[in-house]
Parts: structure tokens; sequence; C-alpha cells
């Protein structure tokens, strides 16, 4: 799962960054408005973490930004501002939950877990396609029953496939999926196909028919035939 982290405290910024890696989110920092519109407009992302208060606006800016591309991300406001305007503000203007400063990361975890599973999965903790059951809290696999061996990206993989069911997903967007904005630096997106070809081998060998498909100069789908 990848997060957009927007949020100028540098020490906040790193606590906050370093613990949502640490419980396998990749997590991309800005700490301005400039450069988090330029990710948004460029990358996906499953959740985006908003501060309203940054150097160069408004983070609410952001927000109306977001909505105005009509993308899905959700968002979650951290402002150290509580009040009640400010909250009615942020939530009518398309924002999924506001956090108080200061707040445990914890909660902040469980708040960002929320709001994927409640857009991706319909809420739910389990993600079943066919005979294809993932739990997303024990992060593990099981085809009819039966545990599948897979590593986290892979993991990450089959999520980030079947969340986006029916929808063809080029190499370079399932490389900033897994890798982040990391991805551009790379001279090429080839362990893209490598994770595809292990994932691919692993549930064909547990018995299943082949759902990922290759679109041939545009990516891979998850398809359900």
């Amino acid at each position: 799962m990848k997060i957009l982290l927007i949020e100028d405290e540098k020490e906040l910024a790193e606590s906050i960054k370093s613990y949502l890696s640490g419980n396998d989110f990749i997590c991309e920092w800005t700490d301005n408005v400039k450069t988090a519109i330029e990710k948004i407009s460029n990358y996906e992302y499953d959740c985006i973490v908003l501060d309203l208060t940054l150097p160069d606006g408004n983070g609410l800016e952001i927000l109306k930004e977001i909505k105005r591309q009509n993308k899905s991300e959700g968002i979650i406001i951290i402002s150290a501002k509580e009040t009640l305007e400010t909250r009615i503000e942020g939530l009518t203007l398309g924002a999924d939950d506001f956090l108080t400063k200061p707040f445990h990361l914890s909660e902040l975890l469980v708040r960002t877990q929320a709001i994927i599973r409640r857009k991706k999965f319909k809420g739910n903790n389990f993600v079943t396609f066919n005979e294809i059951e993932i739990d997303i809290l024990s992060k593990t696999v099981k085809v009819n029953g039966r545990k599948l061996d897979v590593t986290k990206k892979e993991l990450d993989l089959l999520l980030y496939l079947i969340g986006n069911q029916d929808r063809v997903l080029s190499k370079s967007a399932i490389a900033e999926h897994l890798s982040g904005d990391m991805a551009d630096m790379l001279d090429n997106h080839d362990f893209v196909y490598a994770h595809i070809k292990n994932l691919k081998n692993k549930l064909k060998e547990a018995g299943i028919i082949d759902y990922i498909k290759t679109v041939y100069g545009l990516g891979y789908k998850w398809q359900n035939e």
C-alpha cells in the first residue's frame, strides 16, 4: 500500500514515515503544496495524509485539487486546528477523516487501514476473489483454504491487481506502487516482470486459472476469465 504524507514538521513527518513504513506501507513524503500537487498529478496513492498548515499555502487547496482531478485516494487530514469549522470544511471538501494533533501513531495507522479497506475492499479485512482469500491484517493468502507462500511484494502486487480488477495497469504504475517514487530513478522496471512471473507461477501451482493477463504494449490486467 502506498501513502503520500504531506507534512511540514520534519520531526513529526519522519516519525509518521518510519511508523507507517514499519507497518508495510510505502510512505512518500513532501512538505509543501507545490510538490504535493505534482505528486498527486503524476502518481496514484492508496491514501493521502494531509496537513493543513504548509509553508506555501493551505492544505485545503491540495484537497480541492485532488477532487478537481477526480482522484479516488482516501484522505486523512491531520491538523492542530481543532475548531469545528475547520473539521466541517475539510470533510465537506471531500476528506474521509480528520485527526487532530497531537495523536498516537497507532491511531493514524488504524484509521489509514480503515479508509483503504473501505475504498479498495468494501470495508472488509478479507479480500476474496473466487478461490483466493487474502487476510489483510495477518497478510496471509489462501487458495481453496490452503495457505499460499508469497513474499511481501507478491502480496502487495496481488492486492493491487485484485483492487484494480479489469483495469489495465502499466508496468510503470505497478513499479511505482511497489517501490514508490524510487521507481523513477530506476533504469528499467524489469523487476515488475519478475514479480508478475513469480506470482503467476505460484497461483498456477496452487491449481487456479491464470487471472493475470498481459496486455501487450500496455501492461497487465487482473481478469476473471
